[in-house]
């Protein structure tokens, strides 16, 4: 989060009549829209990476993988944010009839930064996790190989996993695919 646009509340209608014409992404949070910060050449690599071996391990499965531009809506909160990256284990269920906001992803992706690293691990994860469909939380370190994976078990408790060896492998539970971290740092 860099900057706000206003200080002015607006209303979830006027949030998305303004994101259809935005130039840049925008939070909203409720009632408040934020800029999105932009990304480094390595967060934009890991983020192609992840996102083209999801889609080539899950090729020919109806498990749709969406990369940066689609919101998701968090309900309990009254948030609408931007994922890295996402996938649905199925359909998708949309916010509304636009399809450019869904509510049921199983596995959010989230590549950090400088800017975003703080709130990722602190409330936006408190955020996802009140989302009933969302399963494992990814978090990856675009700078230094290192990834933390959240793994939704009963009631509130989450597990940690965490990879920073290049031999180590992502293991993706919820949708049956495994990726090696060579491939996620593909280019680094």
């Amino acid at each position: 989060m860099v900057a706000q646009i206003t200080k002015t509340t607006y209303s979830i209608a006027e949030y998305l009549e303004l994101e259809e014409k935005a130039e840049t992404r925008n939070e909203f949070i409720n009632g408040e829209i934020i800029a999105m910060a932009g990304g480094t050449t390595n967060h934009n690599l890991v983020t192609g990476n992840m996102y083209l071996a999801l889609r080539l391990g899950l090729k020919g499965k109806k498990t749709p993988v969406y990369i940066e531009n689609v919101r998701v809506f968090i309900a309990e909160y009254n948030i609408f944010t931007y994922p890295d990256v996402m996938v649905m284990a199925g359909e998708p269920i949309y916010y509304t009839e636009s399809k450019t906001t869904v509510i049921n992803p199983v596995v959010i992706i989230e590549v950090l930064s400088d800017s975003t690293k703080d709130y990722d691990l602190g409330r936006k994860f408190g955020y996802y996790r009140s989302l009933e469909s969302l399963q494992e939380y990814v978090l990856i370190e675009p700078e230094d190989r290192l990834i933390m994976i959240y793994r939704r078990g009963n009631s509130k408790q989450w597990s940690l996993d965490i990879l920073d060896r290049e031999t180590d492998i992502l293991q993706l539970t919820t949708i049956s695919l495994d990726i090696p971290l060579s491939e996620i740092y593909e280019g680094i």
